[in-house]
């Protein structure tokens, strides 16, 4: 039985493995185990249900279309609906893998939202429209 340290994601463990079959002569070198850390356990805290996402108005017929470059997360809006805004001005922020992405007006108009704070879209999803 041959005994080792093996450190994963920070965490020093000693394993001890049988040796099977062939023999190979090498030498042994004993290195110091640092005793693990006590940690005291962790309870989560109770959450609030989230609140339900505000109700979306109906797409202009007209106007450009801001779509979703990605799959995520709409972290925040960063102008109110009916909000005139410029051409490549940030209007929301698209949270993918752990990043945030400000999504801009591709022109000048007014932002009419298709989307709410905390909602989850897809690639492709109609963001916003502005006209």
């Amino acid at each position: 039985m041959r005994n080792f340290v093996i450190t994963v994601n920070g965490k020093s463990y000693q394993v001890g493995v049988e040796e099977v079959g062939a023999s190979v002569s090498a030498p042994v070198v004993s290195a110091p185990v640092a005793a693990a850390p006590v940690v005291a356990p962790v309870t989560a805290a109770p959450v609030a249900a989230p609140a339900a996402p505000a109700p979306v108005a109906a797409a202009p017929a007209n106007g450009e279309k801001v779509l979703s470059p990605f799959p995520g997360l709409i972290k925040n809006l960063l102008v109110e609906g009916g909000a005139t805004v410029k051409k490549d001005q940030p209007i929301l922020v698209l949270e993918a893998m752990k990043m945030d992405n400000d999504i801009t007006a591709p022109c000048d108009g007014v932002v009419t939202f298709q989307v709410a704070k905390g909602a989850n879209v897809e690639s492709d999803a109609v963001l916003a429209v502005i006209g």
